[in-house]
């Protein structure tokens, strides 16, 4: 059950994984793009996971549909703006939505610094129309390698600002963390917090560059972390947050099910834990199901469910000021009897 007395947060979600199946039927047909279908049901198998996927590199195939309508700048900010509000209208207090700008421009041949320009306006303008307050993410897309990521990086950089951390995603097995220091680095200089995706389709030793090499404040999936209780050690002393993405990981196959997800284990060790959507308009949820339906299937008691919450706000990358601030405000809101009821 969602605790009404505290701020509802997602820190992990890809902007270009929650795409409407409804804005993938607009745009394709606005710009003539050939679709595997032209009604929301007929296109939802083509997108949404109803079974297991054989692994992650699977799983992404599925973003297929969401890019190929990427036709133009005024998209990408359309699918940025209607992020944010999908994620009010979800009741989220705030929300960290993440993209790679190589990713969405590839398939139309974008300039990523303009896909970059695009999506940002696209989050400012949600933020400021539906009252959410919301962090950018830029990723780099491992799966290109480094001198793409570079171009990422540069794109990412022309706004620094505006902009509050980098992740590192796509193919984890085949182009590890090592092989990015220096891009890390100078997002760290930038002054940019870090997370970074790992222990998802590779071991603990991709956990351990991510924190050590790469300079990770959270640790997106961290699954397979698990494996290896000196890590865990580490990631509790230093107070590492862990984005867990519960029906994300039953999808990829990344766990059985949700009873074999370590996530229950983590909060009773008292790591900082989260409960996240990854990509909705793929895996077919949203936040308050991953609350009331996944959390209690991955055998979560409510005072568990309440840790992650309390941990969402402690791990994401915002001032203490700000924090404070969405504490207070969630305070006033539930005083004046304007919260939701606890779903």
């Amino acid at each position: 059950m969602i605790d009404p007395a505290l701020p509802l947060i997602d820190l992990h979600r890809h902007l270009d994984g929650s795409v409407r199946l409804e804005t993938i039927l607009d745009l394709g047909r606005r710009h003539g793009i050939e679709l595997p279908a032209w009604d929301v049901e007929g296109l939802r198998p083509h997108v949404q996971v109803a079974e297991p996927e054989p692994g992650v590199m699977a799983f992404i195939a599925r973003f297929r549909w969401m890019t190929a309508v990427l036709v133009d700048l005024e998209a990408c900010r359309r699918v940025a703006y209607e992020s944010v509000a999908d994620a009010r209208q979800e009741g989220i207090d705030y929300v960290e939505l993440r993209f790679s700008p190589w990713f969405m421009a590839e398939t139309h041949g974008l300039d990523p610094a303009g896909v970059v320009e695009a999506v940002l306006d696209g989050v400012s303008a949600g933020a400021r129309d539906f009252g959410l307050p919301t962090g950018a993410i830029g990723i780099l897309s491992r799966t290109y390698g480094p001198e793409i990521a570079r171009r990422e990086l540069e794109a990412l950089l022309r706004h620094r600002g505006r902009i509050v951390g980098l992740d590192l995603a796509g193919d984890e097995a085949g182009q590890p963390a090592d092989l990015f220091v220096d891009h890390f680095r100078r997002a760290r200089d930038s002054g940019w917090r870090v997370t970074v995706h790992a222990g998802e389709a590779a071991g603990p030793e991709s956990v351990w560059k991510a924190l050590r090499e790469l300079g990770a404040a959270r640790i997106g999936h961290a699954v397979r972390a698990s494996e290896d209780p000196a890590l865990l050690d580490y990631m509790l002393e230093r107070g590492i947050g862990i984005e867990a993405n519960l029906t994300s990981n039953v999808q990829t196959r990344t766990v059985p099910g949700y009873g074999s997800h370590p996530l229950r284990r983590w909060l009773e060790r008292g790591l900082l834990a989260t409960i996240n959507t990854d990509d909705p308009g793929i895996s077919g949820i949203d936040l308050p199901h991953e609350y009331r339906v996944a959390a209690p299937a991955a055998g979560l008691a409510p005072e568990q469910v309440r840790q992650a919450q309390r941990n969402a706000l402690e791990v994401a990358f915002l001032s203490r000021e700000e924090r404070d601030a969405l504490a207070r405000a969630k305070a006033v809101a539930l005083g004046s009897g304007g919260a939701r009821e606890a779903r």
